[in-house]
């Protein structure tokens, strides 16, 4: 570092698995930036000192993963019209003094489904979850044209969704037949099963960003699997272009990714 190093990080709880430093930093590299990236454990408790930090310490931007996307929204000056539709955040900048608030998920996932030739338009849809990520994805999805969405939650009378969606109970999920399915839930990090029983033809994307039971049931039934790396590539991608201003090489953020990701246990 030098005096005049920017410093950047994500934020959640818990954190250490995370490959956004590693992703920010190979961004950085791409653009020329003088700048790092780490994680940062926060609390859910320690959340508002935690932004107070990010103030007072005078650091460039941060990610915002689980469980702190929403509950960050009271803590921030404003947010931009995309986290304002979606409801979450996942990226924090600043604006002279000011914290603002924008989500990219909603690009990632578009992006990444656009860049692997995933078909979307007409198709009818399962989303597992109802949090910040689960709404993203639903804007994503309805921006390529989606058919019939339909969302599994643990609580369906709760759901908030920012597109037209029938919402159901978690368990009863195993009953949709969806073309596209998404898992954008933590479940499979750690070896957990979703209620999804895939099928030939189908296209499955899990959010979680590494081998999940999901992912093996996917492939073996014949059903299109994509895991969460180049979703987490492209919100990242964008989250640095509004750190940075311009437009970091993709690439070069993905292969990071690849190769830290095989470090992990």
């Amino acid at each position: 570092m030098s005096r005049g190093t920017r410093v950047f990080g994500v934020i959640g709880w818990p954190v250490a698995h995370s490959l956004s430093p590693v992703i920010h930093r190979a961004a950085f590299r791409s653009l020329g930036v003088d700048a790092v990236s780490g994680a940062l454990p926060v609390r859910p408790e320690d959340l508002a000192a935690a932004v107070a930090g990010i103030r007072a310490l005078g650091i460039g931007g941060v990610s915002v993963t689980a469980p702190h996307k929403e509950a960050v929204v009271a803590h921030l000056d404003t947010l931009d019209a995309g986290a304002e539709e979606v409801g979450a955040v996942n990226t924090i900048a600043r604006d002279g003094d000011a914290l603002v608030g924008h989500n990219t998920d909603r690009a990632g996932l578009r992006r990444f489904l656009q860049d692997a030739g995933v078909a979307v338009e007409g198709a009818s849809g399962l989303i597992l979850g109802a949090g910040g990520a689960a709404r993203a994805c639903a804007l994503a999805l309805r921006d390529l044209g989606i058919g019939r969405l339909t969302i599994a939650a643990r609580e369906p009378a709760a759901a908030r969704m920012p597109v037209e969606a029938e919402a159901i109970a978690f368990e009863d999920a195993a009953a949709v037949a969806a073309d596209v399915v998404v898992n954008a839930t933590p479940l499979g990090w750690h070896g957990e099963r979703v209620p999804v029983v895939p099928r030939r033809g189908q296209r499955v994307i899990d959010l979680v960003y590494r081998q999940t039971p999901l992912l093996e049931a996917a492939r073996a039934a014949g059903a299109e699997a994509h895991d969460g790396l180049g979703m987490l590539a492209g919100q990242a991608a964008s989250a640095v272009e509004i750190w940075a201003g311009s437009a970091p090489d993709i690439s070069a953020m993905t292969d990071a990714a690849v190769d830290a990701r095989a470090r992990l246990v």
